[in-house]
C-alpha cells in the first residue's frame, strides 16, 4: 500500500510542476467613453488574496499565474464594479472598460439637492423635492412661483399658467418626461395638463438657451423629469394626502416602484383632487370647484450599454369657471368692474356647473438608447399625445348640455439624437425631429368655431456643443433650424373677410363661395433659425459668472392666425390675423452667483428685444345676437423686455436662515411707445426659516410676499354702452393696488422604521386673510383673490 501511495504522490507532483505557474497577466483599465486610462482602480482575483491597483496609465500586473480561467473583480470610486472572466494561456493581455461618467451618478446628485444644469451658461433654477411635495396639492404654476423670476397668469385659483420673465403661453415650452407638451397652450385660460406629482424633478431654463428642446422657447423651458431609479432589487413608494380649508377638500397621490439589479423597473403613480367652491376673505366664489385625476405607468430597462422605456400618462380635469365672470354683454362688464362684490353669490357646493372646462390629455412614449464605445450615446423616441378640450357656456334649451368649444388635438412626434462625449472636456450633441399634428374642431356645437381644423407639420434639426476651455471656463453654443407648415380649412363670413381686406391679400385661399360665407384653405410655411452662445467662468471656489446670448424665432400659433369668434370661457371675441409672421427675439442674460454653506446670492439682469412681438389686447366692442362683447385682437409690434432677478440667502446659525428674492421686469411697445399688457408687477419675497434636525427634523418658515402696483400699463379703451347710450371708458387695463401677503409653513418628521418615515406638515396661505386683487388674474375684474387657506399634508415614505 505504501508503495502505491508513493507512486501517486510522485505523479501528482510532476503534474503540478509541469503547469509552470509563472504566467503574467498584464491588464489595462480604461474609460468606456473615451478610452482614457483610469488611475486607482482596484483589481482582485476572486477567491485569492491577490489585489493590486491601476497606475496613472491605467495598467496593472499579476505574476506567477497558472494557465486556466480566473475571475477578476474590478472597481473604481466613480464606476460600477465589474466581474471579468479571463483565460490565462501563457502571458496574457486584457483590456477592461469601466462605466465611468455613469449618468446615474449625476441623477443621484440631483436627489441630494445638488443642481445639475442642463446648460452651462443659461439662467437655470430647480425646485427641491421638498418644495414639490409642499405644493403637491396645487398646480405646476403655483410651485414654479417659488423660483425667482417666475410668476403666473391666472384665471381664478385653479387655472394657472407659468410666466417666465414676463412671457407666457406659446413662448414657454413644457417638457413632461422628455415629451414636449401639446395641449393648446395658446389660450390664456388653458392651464398645462400635467400632474405635478408624476414628475417631481422640476427645473426652469429662462430664455431660449436650451436649443435641443425647441428654438421657439423665447420665454423659457420648464423641464419635468421623473426621479431616478437606481439599479437594485427594491420595492418602495410613497403616499401623500393634502387637506384644504379653502375649498373644503383635498387631494391624494401615491406611487410605487419595483426595481431590479438587472436594470428592469416598473412604476405606477396616481393622483386625485377634489375641491368645492373657493372663498375670498369676504364672500364665496361660486362655481370655482375642481376635480382632477391623473395616472402614469412606466416600464423600462436601464443598463449602461443600452436601455428602453415605455411610458403612459392620463390627466383629466373638470374646472368650474367663476359664475360671476360670465357676462352677457359689455354693460355687464362695466357693471362688474365698477362693483366691489360679484353679482352672483350662491351657497357652497361641490357641484361644477356652467360655465366650466373639461379637459383630458393622453400621453404615451417609447424610447431606446445605446452607447457606443469611444463615441457616445444614441437615443430615439416616439411619442403620441391626444388632447380633448370642452368648454361649456351657460346655454338654454336643447343646447344646454352641449359644449360651446369642442377641440381634439392629436400629435405624433419622432425624434433622435446622438451625443459625442468621448473626448474629455468636449461634448457635441446633434438631433432631428419630425412632428405631425391634427386639430379637429367639432362643428356640431352650434357655435361658430373659434379655431378651425388644421394639419401642422414640423421638422427640426440642431447641434449644440460644450467645451472646457480651461479648468474654470466652459463655453457652449448651438444652432437650430425649424420648418413649420400650417394647413387649415376655415370658414369666414363675407363681411369679416372683406373687413380685414383678406379679399385683396389672400384671394387664392378661397376654395368655395357659399354665399354668406367662404370656405378657405390657408397654407403657411415658416422657416426659423435659432442660435445661442455663452460661457461660464468660475471666478473662485464660490463665485460663478454666466453670460448667454440667444437668438430665437417662433412661428405663430393657430389662435394668433385664425381666431374668429366668441371665446366663451374668456367671455370675449378674439380675432387673429392671417398676416402675422414669426417672432424674432434676441436675448442677453448674465448672472453673478455666490454659493457657499453660510451665505450666497445671485444677480441676474437680462434684456430681451423681440421683433414682430405678437400680443393680444382689447381693441373695441362688437355686437352679436347675444349682446355686446369686448373684442380682443392680435397684432404685432416691436417690443423690449428689460429685467433683473436678485436672490440672497444667509445661514445665520445652524438653525436660522433667511431667503430674499426680488424680481422686476419692464415691458415696452417700441412701435407705439406704450407699456406692454400683462407684464408682471415687481415683487419682493422674504422667508425666515427655523430648523432643528435633533427634534424630529422640525421646520418652521414664515413667508412674506409683497407685490408692487403695476404703474405701467396700456391705456384703457372707450366703448359704446347700449344701456347708457354713450361712449364710456372701459377700465379694462388698469391694475389693482399693491398687496402684501404672509404665509406660514411647518413640518415634522417621524421615523417609523429604518426604511419608512412619516412627515406631517401644516401650511397657511394668506395668513391675515387680506383682501387683494392680482394684475395677472383675469378674474380681478369680478372678485377678490383667495382668502386664508389652511392645509395639512401627510407624507408616508415606504
Amino acid at each position: 500500500m505504501r508503495f502505491i501511495l508513493s507512486i501517486l504522490f510522485c505523479v501528482v507532483s510532476n503534474i503540478c510542476f509541469s503547469q509552470e505557474c509563472e504566467r503574467i497577466l498584464l491588464g489595462e483599465i480604461v474609460d468606456f467613453h473615451d478610452n482614457t486610462p483610469l488611475l486607482g482602480a482596484s483589481i482582485t482575483i476572486t477567491g485569492r488574496s491577490n489585489t493590486t491597483t491601476s497606475n496613472a496609465e491605467g495598467k496593472f500586473t499579476f505574476k506567477n499565474l497558472c494557465n486556466g480561467v480566473i475571475e477578476l473583480e474590478v472597481s473604481h470610486p466613480e464606476c460600477k464594479s465589474e466581474f471579468i472572466t479571463v483565460e490565462i494561456k501563457g502571458d496574457t493581455y486584457q483590456k477592461i472598460k469601466l462605466e465611468h461618467h455613469l449618468e446615474e451618478l449625476d441623477e443621484v446628485k440631483v436627489v441630494g439637492s445638488s443642481v445639475i444644469n442642463k446648460t452651462a451658461s443659461s439662467q437655470e433654477e430647480s425646485l427641491s423635492l421638498k418644495t414639490v411635495e409642499r405644493f403637491s396639492g396645487g398646480s405646476l404654476g403655483d410651485a414654479l412661483k417659488q423660483i425667482n423670476g417666475v410668476s403666473s397668469l391666472n384665471t381664478g385659483a385653479n387655472i394657472v399658467k407659468p410666466v417666465i420673465q414676463g412671457l407666457n403661453g406659446s413662448r414657454i415650452l413644457i417638457l413632461n418626461n422628455n415629451v414636449r407638451m401639446q395641449d393648446m397652450e395658446w389660450g390664456e385660460e388653458h392651464a398645462p395638463n400635467v400632474d405635478i406629482n408624476a414628475n417631481q424633478n422640476i427645473s426652469v431654463i429662462k430664455g431660449a438657451a436650451a436649443l435641443e428642446y425647441g428654438g421657439d422657447a423665447i420665454g423659457g423651458v420648464i423641464i419635468m423629469d421623473p426621479l431616478p431609479i437606481v439599479n437594485t432589487d427594491s420595492l418602495f413608494g410613497k403616499t401623500q394626502l393634502n387637506a384644504f380649508s379653502n375649498g373644503r377638500g383635498g387631494n391624494i397621490t401615491s406611487s410605487l416602484v419595483k426595481s431590479y439589479s438587472s436594470g428592469l423597473y416598473l412604476k405606477a403613480q396616481g393622483s386625485f383632487k377634489y375641491l368645492g367652491d373657493l372663498e375670498s376673505p369676504d364672500y364665496l366664489l361660486s362655481n370655482t370647484g375642481i376635480q382632477e385625476r391623473g395616472i402614469s405607468l412606466t416600464v423600462g430597462k436601464r443598463e449602461f450599454i443600452q436601455g428602453w422605456e415605455a411610458y403612459y400618462s392620463f390627466f383629466d380635469s373638470d374646472i368650474g369657471i367663476l359664475r360671476a365672470s360670465h357676462i352677457g354683454n359689455v354693460d355687464d362688464l362695466i357693471q362688474a368692474i365698477n362693483s366691489e362684490e360679484p353679482n352672483v353669490i350662491n351657497a357652497f357646493t361641490y357641484d361644477i356647473n356652467r360655465p366650466n372646462q373639461e379637459v383630458g390629455h393622453h400621453l404615451g412614449k417609447l424610447n431606446y438608447y445605446r452607447r457606443f464605445e469611444g463615441l457616445g450615446k444614441w437615443t430615439i423616441q416616439y411619442d403620441f399625445q391626444r388632447n380633448q378640450r370642452f368648454e361649456y357656456d351657460i346655454r338654454v334649451g336643447d343646447d344646454a348640455d352641449k359644449a360651446s368649444l369642442d377641440l381634439r388635438l392629436k400629435t405624433h412626434t419622432l425624434s433622435t439624437d446622438f451625443k459625442w462625449d468621448a473626448k474629455q472636456g468636449f461634448d457635441l450633441k446633434v438631433g432631428l425631429l419630425g412632428r405631425y399634428q391634427n386639430n379637429f374642431a367639432n362643428p356640431g356645437t352650434g357655435v361658430r368655431r373659434l379655431i378651425p381644423d388644421y394639419d401642422k407639420y414640423d421638422f427640426g434639426g440642431y447641434g449644440i456643443a460644450e467645451y472646457q476651455l480651461k479648468d474654470n471656463i466652459v463655453i457652449d453654443g448651438g444652432l437650430r433650424y425649424d420648418f413649420t407648415r400650417m394647413d387649415a380649412k376655415k370658414f369666414y363670413r363675407d363681411s369679416r373677410w372683406e373687413e380685414r381686406n383678406y379679399d385683396q391679400d389672400f384671394a387664392d385661399f378661397v376654395i368655395e363661395d357659399l354665399g354668406t360665407q367662404l370656405l378657405t384653405n390657408p397654407v403657411f410655411d415658416y422657416h426659423n433659425v435659432s442660435a445661442t452662445a455663452g460661457f461660464k467662468y468660475d471666478l473662485n471656489e464660490n463665485h460663478v459668472v454666466r453670460f448667454n446670448y440667444s437668438f430665437s424665432n417662433r412661428a405663430p400659433n393657430p389662435s394668433e392666425l385664425f381666431s374668429d369668434g366668441l371665446h366663451h370661457s374668456a367671455a370675449r371675441i378674439e380675432l387673429g390675423d392671417l398676416r402675422i409672421k414669426s417672432e424674432s427675439a434676441s436675448k442677453f442674460s448674465a448672472s453673478l452667483e455666490r454659493k457657499s454653506t453660510d451665505w450666497g446670492y445671485s444677480v441676474a439682469p437680462y434684456l430681451n428685444s423681440i421683433n414682430d412681438f405678437i400680443l393680444l389686447e382689447p381693441s373695441s366692442v362688437e355686437f352679436t345676437i347675444r349682446g355686446a362683447f369686448p373684442v380682443w385682437s392680435y397684432r404685432q409690434t416691436d417690443a423690449k423686455l428689460l429685467g433683473i432677478d436678485v436672490a440672497l440667502f444667509k445661514n445665520w446659525t445652524d438653525r436660522w436662515r433667511t431667503d430674499h428674492n426680488f424680481s422686476w421686469v419692464r415691458g415696452h411697445d417700441k412701435s407705439t411707445d406704450t407699456p406692454l399688457i400683462n407684464i408682471p408687477a415687481a415683487n419682493l419675497n422674504n422667508t425666515l426659516t427655523f430648523t432643528d434636525a435633533n427634534w424630529k427634523n422640525l421646520r418652521v418658515a414664515l413667508e412674506s410676499q409683497y407685490v408692487f402696483e403695476q404703474k405701467r400699463f396700456p391705456p384703457n379703451i372707450s366703448v359704446f354702452s347700449p344701456e347708457q347710450q354713450q361712449e364710456v371708458e372701459l377700465d379694462i387695463n388698469s391694475p389693482p393696488e399693491a398687496y402684501h401677503l404672509l404665509a406660514l409653513d411647518s413640518e415634522i418628521q417621524f421615523s417609523i422604521s429604518k426604511t419608512n418615515d412619516l412627515t406631517v406638515g401644516l401650511r397657511i396661505t394668506n395668513l391675515l386673510n387680506t383682501e387683494y386683487r392680482d394684475y395677472l388674474n383675469r378674474l380681478r375684474y369680478f372678485v377678490d383673490d383667495l382668502g386664508r387657506n389652511i392645509s395639512i399634508r401627510i407624507l408616508y415614505n415606504y
